[in-house]
């Protein structure tokens, strides 16, 4: 039997407990009016696993199979789980504690349906904070339903933290010059969101650009001025100009009076205690409008002091500052001059991510989460190898520098081509690795989330989907610098590999074949988005290897018809939308159009 955190401490004892259609879930007195709302996730799952779920009632029963208990004793998120040959008692001494028994239980029901093994389970998380960011504006914004699915895998895994990434995409008053060829969240999907979130545990953090990465709003003309870099209204769009640019210019004062309007209409929407400012990447600081304050005081201070300033604004509306932290980890003494409120978020995404960053702002006293990614930026299917051993590495420096949080990212760059739900398994690794920090292998974790999390029987689909990412040379990164003017075809040197890539993206599809009779019938679709994905890989190379041959006057490392590339392309892409829209809105799909039908069109010259 496979969990999901693997709980602190479990003891397997003999015989087990077998649900009888006539008996109750029965909610002890003392607990809270939420424990109904934790029962009733029991009793569905067991519909679905058990055939039949148990009635709830509140006080006694003399026909009780599941007790949920009030313990005062136990503290924080801590649950104590006993199942006898007599029956189950969950035992926790708050809400949290008691949701995250029952979700135990529920994987127990996923498995082994009307029979349960008897088990005495003692379990806490080793992080306090088990937070899941996922970017809704740089592409795909999806739609409240799947957020509210993504809450509910994120329960079901015991994470309690929320954030979505945001720079432009929420209706703000007054700012339709930004919002109008988008698709954005309104205050009440948000509110909604928030009230979903808040049931199950989990914080619903604001978090909202305040400094960097404010593309669409410094390129709109009215906003322009606020822009670091002059005439920003006056550039083409570009996925690379969009990641590089677009820094507020903190010499102008209505920057800040424009952060302080956004960020006074978007934080009354949360009732989280926190919100995440934003602050990373800020290349352009000092290069254009302030680059006479920079030459007087440095960039360093000039960041150090437009962050300060918008955090104490934030804990004069109440809430505790977030901020990435990346451009701080330079001069990491600083964040001594921040509020002591101010929680630096610590990200690095690297397979064989060190410890510095981490243990020198420990060392400077920054309270601060780290911040592993899911690795699916600028990739059809999640690298998930890369992302469990970013994850594991990131996790165990947390615990090892009393990290307040672990904080797993998703994010969009270059048109979040990524689908979401292939970046499932990255998500379980985060949730799992920040409850229990002894961690187990590769292999091993992919088995259990391709059993508990899509009802495969042969406990290998996440491994066959993990030998997707590596499979591609001319990948969607190199497709936007190409086309951006950017970069060159890649070397005929380098094209060779795309002949192996190919043939294992192949034998991938075929294991795909062979496995999806085994996989749950609501995660079939989840197949069908990996073979739209792989041929988008494939395509995409074979493109490669046409501009290769033609910018190095070579012949192509493959035979390719580039007339017929062209048309192959256009039709992929109708079923690529199809899967876009499943579960988000338009928002940005238009900018990945582009770069496909560019490509298209420039296929046909080619031929």
């Amino acid at each position: 039997m496979y969990l999901i955190p693997e709980p602190k401490q479990m003891i397997q004892k003999e015989g087990s407990f077998t649900f009888q259609y006539d008996e109750k879930i029965v909610i002890d007195l003392a607990c809270s009016v939420k424990a109904y709302e934790y029962a009733l996730l029991l009793q569905e799952e067991m519909r679905d696993y058990a055939g039949f779920g148990l009635a709830i009632t509140r006080g006694r029963s003399k026909k009780t199979a599941v007790r949920l208990m009030q313990a005062p004793d136990l503290a924080g998120e801590e649950y104590h789980l006993e199942v006898s040959k007599e029956g189950i008692q969950i035992k926790a001494g708050t809400d949290a504690g008691l949701l995250y028994g029952i979700q135990t239980l529920r994987q127990m029901v996923r498995q082994q349906g009307m029979c349960i093994p008897c088990v005495s389970i003692q379990d806490a998380p080793a992080i306090k904070n088990r937070v899941y960011h996922f970017d809704v504006t740089r592409g795909r914004i999806p739609t409240l339903a799947y957020l509210k699915k993504m809450a509910d895998r994120m329960a079901f895994y015991k994470m309690n933290q929320l954030q979505l990434y945001m720079e432009h995409s929420f209706l703000f008053e007054d700012l339709s010059e930004v919002w109008r060829d988008d698709t954005p969240l309104t205050a009440e999907e948000i509110m909604e969101l928030d009230r979903y979130c808040r049931n199950l545990n989990i914080e619903l953090v604001p978090s909202l650009s305040c400094f960097g990465h404010l593309y669409k709003v410094l390129s709109a003309g009215t906003y322009a001025e606020l822009c670091e870099l002059p005439d920003a209204e006056k550039m083409p769009f570009s996925f690379i100009g969009r990641m590089e640019h677009h820094t507020l210019d903190v010499t102008n004062e209505g920057s800040f009076a424009f952060i302080q309007k956004r960020i006074e209409e978007f934080m009354p929407l949360f009732t989280s205690d926190y919100f995440n400012i934003g602050a990373d990447e800020t290349f352009d600081l000092g290069k254009g409008k302030s680059r006479e304050l920079a030459e007087k005081i440095g960039t360093d201070r000039m960041y150090l002091d437009f962050v300060k300033k918008v955090c104490e604004f934030v804990i004069e509306k109440g809430k505790k500052p977030m901020f990435w932290g990346d451009i701080i980890c330079s001069f990491p003494e600083a964040v001594k001059e921040l509020p002591p409120e101010t929680i630096c978020l610590n990200w690095g995404y690297a397979r064989n991510q060190s410890d510095e960053s981490v243990r020198k702002l420990a060392q400077a006293g920054a309270v601060q989460y780290v911040c592993p990614g899911v690795n699916g930026w600028n990739q059809f299917v999640a690298d998930l190898e890369s992302a469990y051993e970013n994850t594991r590495r990131m996790c165990s420096y947390a615990l090892t520098y009393s990290a307040e949080g672990v904080l797993l990212t998703e994010w969009g760059d270059y048109g979040h081509i990524n689908h979401p739900d292939l970046e499932i398994p990255g998500m379980i690794y985060g949730a799992a690795f920040s409850w229990n920090t002894d961690i187990p292998s590769f292999e091993e974790i992919n088995k259990k989330i391709s059993l508990l999390e899509f009802g495969d029987r042969s406990e290998s689909f996440v491994s066959v989907i993990a030998r997707i990412a590596p499979n591609w040379v001319f990948k969607w990164f190199d497709a936007v610098y190409y086309k951006e003017g950017r970069a060159k075809a890649l070397s005929p040197e380098k094209m060779e590999a795309t002949k192996e890539m190919l043939r294992e993206l192949e034998n991938v599809r075929e294991s795909l074949c062979r496995v999806l009779p085994e996989v749950d019938r609501e995660a079939r679709p989840l197949v069908h988005a990996c073979f739209v994905s792989i041929q988008g890989m494939e395509l995409i190379q074979k493109a490669g290897v046409l501009v290769t041959a033609r910018d190095y006057q070579t012949e192509p490392v493959l035979p390719v018809d580039a007339m017929a590339l062209a048309g192959e392309m256009e039709e992929w892409f109708m079923y690529y939308k199809e899967i876009w829209r499943r579960i988000g809105r338009e928002a940005e799909l238009y900018r990945i159009e582009e770069v496909v039908f560019w490509y298209a069109d420039l296929l046909r010259k080619m031929a």
